[in-house]
């Protein structure tokens, strides 16, 4: 008897939570008292996977981001969906930030969580396909124990379990 179970671990964003909670942030960095006439803003370039945030001075431009995080986590949109880059000054006087969505496991990251499912000693096959990582085994019990172990670890990305049978 093959192996007969099987999940994969997946790192993917919900787009239209996504949309959703940059929504929510954007109506309330329009309607907030705090930024009014101010340049604080935010856009999202679906095509690039590019966040956009624009503000007035460095602790505007953190009242941004805590609205968009605040939005993203109630929707239940991953922070570790994006790659952030540090705050950049603006000719006019003003701060930007910018961030990238991750869609997928790298490579590297992939690997990474090969070694460790190796490292558990089960009787389990690991292996990468495209950017998820597909496990097998005979017994679903392992398959579980794997599942609840990787919910404690950190990877640096957000990840899912998809497709268990």
């Amino acid at each position: 008897m093959g192996k007969d179970h099987s999940f994969d671990f997946v790192s993917k964003v919900d787009l239209q939570e996504l949309r959703n909670a940059l929504q929510q942030a954007q109506k309330e960095i329009a309607t907030r008292f705090d930024f009014k006439g101010s340049s604080a803003s935010l856009l999202f370039e679906e095509s690039s996977g590019t966040l956009k945030l624009a503000a007035d001075h460095s602790m505007q431009l953190k009242s941004v981001a805590d609205v968009l995080e605040t939005k993203l986590v109630k929707r239940g949109v991953s922070l570790k969906a994006f790659v952030w880059k540090d705050p950049e000054a603006l000719p006019s006087g003003g701060v930007k930030r910018q961030a990238t969505l991750q869609q997928g496991l790298a490579s590297e990251k992939a690997k990474e969580i090969v070694r460790a499912i190796k490292d558990l000693g089960l009787k389990i096959q690991p292996r990468i396909e495209g950017d998820a990582v597909r496990v097998m085994g005979d017994k679903i019990d392992d398959l579980q124990t794997v599942i609840q172990v990787f919910k404690g670890k950190d990877f640096g990305v957000s990840l899912q379990v998809e497709n268990y049978r």
